[in-house]
C-alpha cells in the first residue's frame, strides 16, 4: 500500500528489528491521512470489548496528537474509555480520581457523562467519592449552568449526609450552585452545626460564612432591645413599685408600651450555633479563627462577643500575611466594639521589623482604641513613632494624632503644639503633613490660635509640598482677618511665583485674592486683578474658568447679577469643621473575613449579609420529623414507640443517608446489602444501638425486645428455605426497604395491622413471646405481589409465620425474579408514612399499563389507606414544584376516606425521559404533605415487538457513543431462560424479540417522551460468562438500564 512507505518515513526510517510493522495492519496503514473513514475505524476499536484493540487505538491517538494532527472527533469516545470505566472501579482513589479527571475537562459534549457521573458517585458507599462528587458540582454549573435543577437534586441528597468528610465540600458546592435555596439548609442546620467541630478546616471556614447567612436570616437580633434594657433594666425584666401602685387605666396605656420592652429571648438554635463554634476559637488554623471571629461579630449579643478578642490576638503572633488579613478585621471591629480590644492595646504596638502595611494597620487600631484614660500612653508612643525612618509610617503618624485630637478635646492643645513643634523637622514631608493636620485642628477654634496662622505664614517660602502650601493658603485666607498685615504680603509672594505653583495651590491663591479683596481691597484691589488676568490665560481649563467665574462675582459691574451683592457671604460663610473618621468605618456593610471587606469594594460572587428579620420566621422549620417524601427506617420506628415522637437530639443528627437517597441508589443499597454477610449486619445493629444510647433513651422495654431479638435471631436456622424464596427482609440497615408500612400481602391484613401499629403505647411483652411487634410484618417490604396481578390469599402468611419470619436476611436461595428487584416497578413503594401523614398511609406503583389521557406519561397506581380514627376529606394534588419539561396528570379529588377504608386512585407522570424526582404536594381540608415520585429508569419505556432482522438493522444504527456494552458472571441460580427473561423484564418494560440463537437473548422498546429505541441484547455463555449490550440515543438512560440489569441477573 502507497500509505505504508510514507508512515514509515513519517517514523524516521523502515522499522528495524523488533519493531511493529504499522504499515501491514489495514487499520493503521493510512491513520495519519486525510480519509475521515480512518477516525472511524479508530471509533470502532474503541468501542470494542477487546482490551487489546482499546489500547492499540490509544497508542495511535496519541501519534496523532504528538504529529499535530486533529483528533478532537475522537474526544468522547476516549473519555467514556478512559473515565467512565474507572468510575466503576473497586477501588475508592481511583473512583474519585476518574470523577476528578472527568470533571476537569471542559468540553460541553461530555456533559451528560459528567452528570451521570456526578450522580453516580453521589451514592457511592465510599464518603470520600461522595466529597469528589461535591467538588465536581461546581466544575459542571460553570460549565453548564442549565443543569442547575439536577445539580440542586444531587446537593440536597448530599447534604443529608452524616459523614464529616462530605460536609465542607458540598456547602462549597451550595455555596456556588444555589446560595438562595436557603430552604435546602433548614432540616441539615442542627447537623451541621453539631458536626462543625469533625470537620476539616476547609470546610469549618465554608459552613461557618454559610451559617452566619443563614442565622441572619432565620433569627432575631440578639442587639435589639439592649438600648431599651440598659435604660430601664428593672421595667423591661422585673417590674417596679411605681408599677404596682399604678391605676387600672394606668395599666391598660402602659400595656401599649410593653411589648417594646420585652426581653430578648435567644432561639435555641442560635445558641446552639453560638455554642458548637466557640471551641473553635482555640484551632490551629487562622481562617477558622477568623470565620469564628467574624460568625460572632455579626450574631453574638454585646456582652458575649468579647471572647473573640483573645484569640485574634493570639493570630497577631502569626505570619506577615496572616497578620494583615487579622489586623483589617480588627481595625473594623474596634470601631464599634472599642471595649473588646482595650485590655489588650499593648498587643498592638508597633515593632521595628513589622513591614509598613502592618504598621499603619496597628496604627489604626490604636487610634480607635484611644480613650481619655489612655492616651497618655498611646501618644508617648506615637512621639516615638514620628522618629522612624520610614516616611510613610510619620505621615500616617501624624494623621493618628490629628484624629486623637479631634475625638479626646481635653488633649487637642498638646496634639496641637506637637504637630507645630514638628514644623521645624528636617524633613520636608513630616513638616506637609503636620500642616495639612494642623489646618484641620485649627477649624474647630481658629480665634484661639492666631499665632499658629502667622507661624505657619512664614513657613510658605520653605515648604514645597503642593498639598501643604495649600492648606496654608486657605487657613490664610478662611482667616485672613485674624491675620491681617501678614495676609497682603503673602498673597503679593505668591503673585510673583503664580505661574510656577501647581494647580492645587494656584486654585487657593485666586480663592486668597478672592476673600482679601472683600475684605482689604484698598491694599489688594491691583494684586487681586494681576493673580485673574494671570489665570486668566493659564493652560488649565480649571484654573480659567475659576478666575472668570471669580471676576464676576467680585467685582461690581453694571451688569452684574444678584449674586455678586452677596458675593462676601459666599467666600466668607462660616465652614463645619472636618470629622477625622477611620477609613474602616463604613466596611462593616460587608461581612467580615471576605475578600469584599479586604478590598472595601464587592468581590464577584460575594453575597451580601442579609439584615435581621423584623418578626422571627418559623422555627419548625428546622424540626427533622419523618419526612414525608421518604421511607422511615428501622431506627426511626423505634423511636415511634416513644414519647415524645422526635426529641430534639433527632432534631440535630439530621435525616439518614439512605432515607434521602432516591429510589435507584436505594434499590442498589437493597441488593448490596442483601449478599453482604450477617456480620456486616450486626454491626450496623449495633451502631444504630450505639447511637440510641448515646441520647438516653435505653430502657427496660428496649433490653426485653433485644433479648426476643436474639430468641429470634435462632430461630432464622430453623425457618425452611421455601419460605425464605419469596422474601427478602434487609432487617438492621437504614435502607428504605427495610421500611415499607403498606406491602402486605391483602388490603384486609394490611388494615389491622396499621389500626394496631398506631397505638402509641403496647403492653410489656414476656420474654418468652418474642414476636408480638407490630412492624414486624410491615418489613417485609418484598412480600408484596404485582398490583395488576392477582392478589395471593391473606392465609398464605399466618401471624405465626410472620413472627418466626422476622429478621430474616435475603440468603444465595433462588429467590422469585419478581419480587426480587426493588426497582421493578411491580410491588409498592411508600410515598408517606402513616406517622407522618396523621393516620394516612400513601403508596404507589408504577402499573406498566398505558395512561388514558397521554400515552407520553408513566401510569401510576397511588394506594390511599386511612388508619386515623377521623375521616379524611378531599385529598387531591396541591401545587407541584416540577423540573423542566416534567408535567402531572392529577388524579380526580377524593372526597372523603372514611377510617379504616383503602382507595387506589391513578395519575399521570411525563419525566421526560429522565430520572428526575416529580415533587408534589398532597393536601386534605386540614394538611398538605411534600412528597415524591423518583422513577427507576426500568419503567420510563414501554415494550416494543420486532422481529429479528428489524432488531438488527436498528442495531446498527445505534453503535459509538450510543452503545454501552458490559461483561458479567451469571449465578448458577439464573441461567435458564425463563429466569433470565423474568428478571430482565422485571427491571425493565422491555419486550422480547425472537432470536435464533438458544444463548442470546434480545429485547427492545422505546422511551415513552421522546419515543428513543432501547434495544438490550444479552449474550450467555453456558459457563456462566456473559456480555450484557444496550443501544439507545439516550446515553444516560443506556447506562442506567446496563447497570439495573446486571444488578438483577447477578443477585
Amino acid at each position: 500500500m502507497s500509505a505504508a512507505p510514507a508512515y514509515s518515513e513519517d517514523k524516521g526510517g523502515s522499522a528495524g528489528p523488533g519493531e511493529p510493522e504499522y504499515g501491514h495492519d489495514p487499520a493503521s496503514g493510512g491513520i495519519f491521512s486525510s480519509d475521515y473513514k480512518r477516525h472511524d475505524d479508530l471509533k470502532e476499536m474503541l468501542d470494542t470489548n477487546k482490551d487489546s484493540l482499546k489500547l492499540e487505538a490509544m497508542k495511535r491517538i496519541v501519534a496523532m496528537i504528538a504529529r499535530g494532527k486533529n483528533a478532537s472527533d475522537l474526544f468522547p469516545a476516549v473519555v467514556k474509555n478512559v473515565a467512565c470505566k474507572n468510575i466503576e472501579d473497586p477501588n475508592q482513589l481511583i473512583r474519585a480520581s476518574a470523577l476528578r479527571v472527568l470533571s476537569s475537562i471542559r468540553v460541553p459534549i461530555i456533559v451528560p457523562i459528567m452528570m451521570l457521573a456526578i450522580k453516580e458517585a453521589a451514592s457511592d458507599m465510599s464518603p470520600y467519592v461522595r466529597k469528589t462528587a461535591a467538588h465536581a458540582i461546581p466544575k459542571l454549573y460553570s460549565l453548564d449552568s442549565d443543569q442547575k435543577d439536577q445539580l440542586i437534586e444531587v446537593i440536597e441528597k448530599l447534604l443529608a449526609d452524616k459523614t464529616t468528610l462530605v460536609a465542607g465540600s458540598v456547602v462549597m458546592a451550595f455555596e456556588e450552585v444555589c446560595p438562595e435555596r436557603i430552604d435546602l439548609i433548614h432540616k441539615n442546620y442542627r447537623k451541621l452545626c453539631n458536626l462543625l467541630i469533625d470537620v476539616e478546616e476547609w470546610g469549618q471556614v465554608v459552613i461557618i460564612s454559610m451559617l452566619t447567612r443563614y442565622a441572619r436570616t432565620q433569627f432575631l437580633s440578639p442587639t435589639q432591645n439592649e438600648s431599651l434594657l440598659e435604660e430601664n433594666p428593672e421595667k423591661a425584666f422585673y417590674g417596679s413599685e411605681e408599677d404596682e401602685a399604678k391605676g387600672p387605666g394606668q395599666e391598660e396605656a402602659a400595656a401599649t408600651v410593653l411589648p417594646t420592652r420585652k426581653p430578648y429571648v435567644m432561639d435555641p438554635d442560635h445558641r446552639l450555633l453560638l455554642r458548637n463554634t466557640k471551641p473553635l476559637l482555640q484551632s490551629r488554623s487562622a481562617a477558622v479563627v477568623m470565620a469564628v471571629a467574624q460568625l460572632y461579630f455579626h450574631l453574638a449579643p454585646k456582652a458575649e462577643v468579647g471572647v473573640i478578642a483573645k484569640a485574634l490576638v493570639r493570630l497577631l503572633r502569626s505570619h506577615s500575611e496572616v497578620q494583615y488579613v487579622v489586623l483589617q478585621n480588627v481595625a473594623t471591629m474596634s470601631i464599634k466594639r472599642r471595649g473588646m480590644f482595650e485590655p489588650y492595646l499593648k498587643s498592638f504596638y508597633i515593632r521595628s521589623t513589622d513591614p509598613t502595611q502592618i504598621k499603619i494597620l496597628k496604627l489604626e487600631v490604636l487610634t480607635n482604641l484611644a480613650n481619655e484614660t489612655n492616651i497618655p500612653t498611646v501618644l508617648r508612643e506615637f512621639q516615638t513613632y514620628i522618629r522612624s525612618m520610614d516616611k510613610d509610617f510619620v505621615a500616617a503618624t501624624i494623621q493618628a494624632i490629628g484624629r486623637c485630637a479631634t475625638n479626646i478635646g481635653r488633649v487637642r492643645d498638646t496634639c496641637l503644639n506637637g504637630l507645630v513643634q514638628l514644623l521645624s523637622n528636617r524633613d520636608e514631608l513630616v513638616v506637609a503633613e503636620s500642616v495639612v493636620v494642623i489646618k484641620k485642628l485649627l477649624q474647630m477654634q481658629p480665634a484661639q490660635h492666631g499665632e499658629i496662622i502667622k507661624h505657619l505664614a512664614k513657613l510658605t517660602d520653605n515648604i514645597q509640598v503642593p498639598m501643604a502650601r495649600a492648606s496654608i493658603l486657605w487657613l490664610i485666607g478662611e482667616y485672613c482677618e485674624h491675620v491681617p498685615r501678614i495676609a497682603p504680603d503673602v498673597l503679593r509672594k505668591m503673585a510673583k511665583s503664580f505661574t510656577a505653583e501647581e494647580d492645587i495651590v494656584k486654585l487657593q491663591v485666586i480663592n486668597l485674592a478672592a476673600k482679601l479683596y472683600l475684605t482689604n481691597s484698598k491694599q489688594t484691589k491691583l494684586l487681586t486683578q494681576y493673580v485673574l488676568n494671570l489665570a486668566k490665560y493659564d493652560q488649565n481649563y480649571d484654573i480659567r474658568d475659576r478666575a472668570r467665574f471669580t471676576r464676576q462675582l467680585i467685582v461690581p459691574s453694571e451688569q452684574g447679577g444678584a449674586l455678586s451683592r452677596h458675593a462676601k457671604k459666599l467666600f466668607l460663610a462660616p465652614k463645619p469643621a472636618p470629622v477625622l473618621e477611620s477609613s474602616f468605618k463604613d466596611r462593616d456593610h460587608f461581612q467580615l473575613g471576605s475578600l469584599s471587606h479586604l478590598l472595601n469594594a464587592k468581590a464577584t460572587g460575594y453575597q451580601e449579609l442579609p439584615d435581621w428579620p423584623e418578626e422571627a420566621p418559623d422555627p419548625s422549620v428546622r424540626n427533622v420529623e419523618v419526612p414525608e417524601w421518604t421511607k422511615c427506617s428501622n431506627r426511626e420506628k423505634r423511636k415511634e414507640k416513644e414519647k415524645p415522637f422526635y426529641s430534639d437530639s433527632e432534631g440535630e443528627s439530621g435525616p439518614t443517608e439512605s432515607a434521602d437517597s432516591d429510589p435507584e441508589s436505594e434499590s442498589e443499597s437493597n441488593s448490596k446489602s442483601s449478599s453482604e454477610s450477617s456480620s456486616e449486619e450486626t454491626s450496623s445493629d449495633s451502631d444504630n444501638d450505639n447511637e440510641d444510647e448515646e441520647k438516653g433513651r435505653s430502657s427496660n422495654s428496649e433490653q426485653s425486645e433485644e433479648e426476643g431479638e436474639r430468641k429470634k435471631m435462632k430461630k432464622r436456622k430453623k425457618v425452611p428455605e421455601g419460605h425464605q424464596e419469596g422474601l427478602s427482609s434487609d432487617e438492621g440497615s437504614d435502607s428504605s426497604s427495610s421500611s415499607s408500612e403498606s406491602e402486605v400481602t391483602s388490603e384486609s391484613e394490611e388494615e389491622q395491622v396499621e389500626s394496631a401499629s398506631w397505638k402509641k403505647k403496647t403492653p410489656p411483652r414476656s420474654k418468652g413471646v418474642p414476636a408480638a411487634k407490630e412492624i414486624s410484618l410491615l418489613d417485609l417490604e418484598d412480600f408484596t405481589p404485582p398490583s395488576v396481578q392477582p392478589v395471593s390469599p391473606p392465609t398464605i402468611v399466618s401471624t405465626s409465620l410472620v413472627t418466626d419470619l422476622e429478621g430474616l436476611t435475603l440468603t444465595d436461595s433462588s429467590l422469585v425474579p419478581s419480587l426480587l428487584s426493588p426497582v421493578s416497578g411491580v410491588g409498592r413503594q411508600e410515598l408517606l408514612h402513616r406517622v407522618a401523614g396523621e393516620g394516612l398511609a400513601v403508596d404507589y406503583a408504577f402499573s406498566r399499563q398505558p395512561f388514558p389521557g397521554d400515552p407520553h406519561m408513566v401510569s401510576v397506581h397511588i394506594h390511599f389507606s386511612n388508619s386515623s380514627e377521623n375521616p379524611i376529606k378531599g385529598l387531591h394534588v396541591g401545587a407541584p414544584k416540577l423540573p423542566a419539561g416534567i408535567s402531572i396528570q392529577e388524579f380526580p379529588e377524593i372526597e372523603s376516606l372514611a377510617p379504616g377504608e383503602s382507595t387506589t386512585a391513578v395519575m399521570g407522570i411525563n419525566f421526560c425521559d429522565s430520572t428526575q424526582a416529580a415533587n408534589f404536594q398532597l393536601c386534605t381540608q386540614t394538611r398538605q404533605f411534600y412528597v415524591s415520585i423518583q422513577p427507576p429508569v426500568g419503567e420510563l419505556m414501554a415494550p416494543v415487538f420486532m422481529s429479528e432482522n428489524e432488531f438488527k438493522k436498528e442495531q446498527g444504527k445505534l453503535t459509538g457513543m450510543n452503545e454501552i456494552t458490559e461483561k458479567l458472571t451469571l449465578p448458577d441460580t439464573c441461567r435458564s431462560d425463563h429466569i433470565v427473561v423474568q428478571k430482565v423484564t422485571t427491571t425493565a418494560n422491555l419486550g422480547r424479540v425472537p432470536c435464533g440463537t438458544s444463548d442470546e437473548y434480545r429485547f427492545a422498546g422505546r422511551t415513552l417522551t421522546s419515543g428513543s429505541l432501547v434495544l438490550l441484547t444479552l449474550d450467555a455463555r453456558p459457563n456462566g460468562v456473559a456480555q450484557l449490550t444496550v443501544n439507545s440515543e439516550k446515553m444516560v438512560i443506556g447506562t442506567m438500564l446496563v447497570k439495573d440489569v446486571i444488578q438483577a441477573l447477578t443477585q
